[in-house]
């Protein structure tokens, strides 16, 4: 795999459309939900340099994007995507870690922060320093919120007050004292999905 990851630009537009539809694909595949972005949204994107590609001799392999609120203080990195056939391969880990350092570079001092429903993005995000939170710690801004609603489970974020839905809230403080060592735990993160799950039902 000779997969090159950069900083998305202009003359990277032509697969907006192509990501929008291998997003769109995962989710179906994954039985998951998953706010949808169109192609015009992609391309701003990456015309604000917010976005990291990942190609193979002009192939689409990866994606994801980066979104900041609240004047900088939080920053998201949504939209992660590797194109089907590049999948297994470690890319994911790389664009993450790709995305992670170019979010600390452009907003310094900001809480990174991500929701998702996959155990394997939790993996990633744990291996980086992230750490589960409930959404009350999250961005409050309601634009990011408003973002959602592209996905199928937006009723039930909306039943539940904006405090919890089926994604999990994963955040780095880059000014919170860690451990030298972080250890992802499988079976505290499939707990914490059992309790969510015991929450929602009620």
């Amino acid at each position: 795999m000779n997969v090159s990851i950069n900083i998305a630009q202009e003359e990277h537009y032509k697969f907006a459309q192509e990501i929008c539809d291998t997003m769109e694909a995962s989710a179906l595949l994954r039985g998951t939900g998953i706010a949808k972005r169109s192609p015009e949204y992609i391309q701003k994107k990456m015309q604000n340099h917010d976005a990291i590609i990942a190609l193979e001799n002009g192939k689409f392999a990866g994606f994801c994007y980066i979104e900041s609120w609240q004047h900088g203080q939080f920053v998201a990195n949504s939209g992660l995507i590797v194109h089907p056939d590049y999948r297994h391969l470690g890319l994911a880990k790389k664009i993450k870690k790709k995305v992670f350092e170019y979010s600390q570079e452009k907003y310094p001092g900001a809480k990174i922060f991500g929701i998702t429903t996959g155990l394997a993005v939790m993996k990633i995000n744990s291996d980086l320093g992230y750490k589960p939170v409930p959404f009350s710690e999250l961005t409050a801004d309601p634009t990011f919120w408003a973002g959602c609603k592209g996905c199928t489970n937006y009723d039930i974020l909306e039943r539940k007050e904006f405090k919890m839905c089926l994604c999990t809230g994963m955040l780095y403080d880059p000014n919170e004292k860690k451990p030298e060592e972080i250890k992802f735990n499988k079976k505290v993160l499939t707990r914490l999905k059992q309790i969510k799950q015991t929450f929602l039902k009620k």
